[in-house]
């Protein structure tokens, strides 16, 4: 008897416990659910060439150029393309002048709209509609003012770089510009336009759809140029700036 009144209560406790077990059981779940997942924070953390951290698209400034560049309209951007090597292949390869070029279309299209201004009775034609072409004064301030700034940014980047102010700074501008000197030695600056607009249409678009392989690559590299700079500044930069120090003591 005393068996059979304790079962009840047995199976009472046993179904409580199995109750009290699910409930802590779920509670770890949605806890689990919560917290976030170390492959998302690891995809947020992870290093971007020139450490940006925005897409591609704001990088090359947004807008319609950006869209250009990575190809968001197929047409227009091919058509670009096209236009661009047109040109370069006009006056690099064919080896037409841009001055002959532009007075050989002003002639054609004056030509043109004259013969068809006074031939319009005798073909039974409205006359053309000539429009009237003006630049507006704001846009002309403007892109001044733009390249205003621009270039004195870059005249004060020079005096301070002058001025011996910054080493780093003095040996980066010294290889840029002998970089550009031997590039120059191998191509018209025509051509070097061309090749730049050619990097900008096929750069960024294969960048965009390879970065996440690209990037650890890129990772490495800044890595090693960064390692090896420091061996060169510490057998180098370091000495040079000690002895400019003690020059200036003297």
């Amino acid at each position: 008897m005393a068996e059979q009144s304790e079962s009840p209560v047995e199976s009472i406790m046993e179904k409580i416990s199995e109750k009290i077990h699910h409930h802590e059981s779920s509670s770890s779940e949605s806890d689990s659910d919560k917290k976030p997942d170390p492959s998302e924070s690891m995809k947020a953390k992870i290093w971007r060439l020139f450490g940006r951290e925005k897409p591609v698209h704001h990088v090359l400034g947004g807008g319609k150029p950006a869209d250009v560049f990575l190809w968001r309209n197929k047409k227009v951007s091919a058509g670009v393309l096209g236009f661009v090597t047109a040109i370069w292949v006009l006056f690099e390869l064919i080896e037409y002048h841009l001055l002959t070029l532009v007075c050989h279309i002003l002639i054609l299209s004056v030509a043109l709209l004259f013969l068809w201004s006074n031939a319009h009775t005798f073909i039974n034609k409205s006359p053309p509609c000539i429009p009237e072409v003006h630049l507006p004064e704001k846009l002309v301030l403007q892109v001044a003012s733009a390249l205003c700034v621009e270039i004195n940014s870059a005249f004060s980047g020079l005096r301070c770089v002058a001025a011996g102010k910054d080493l780093k700074k003095f040996l980066m501008v010294i290889a840029g510009l002998w970089v550009l000197s031997i590039v120059g030695t191998w191509c018209h600056f025509l051509t070097l336009f061309y090749i730049c607009f050619v990097l900008l249409h096929t750069v960024p678009v294969l960048y965009e759809k390879y970065e996440d392989k690209v990037d650890p690559l890129a990772e490495k590299a800044m890595f090693e140029i960064k390692k090896q700079y420091a061996v060169f500044d510490a057998k180098v930069l370091s000495k040079i700036q000690v002895a400019s120090l003690k020059a200036k003591r003297v």
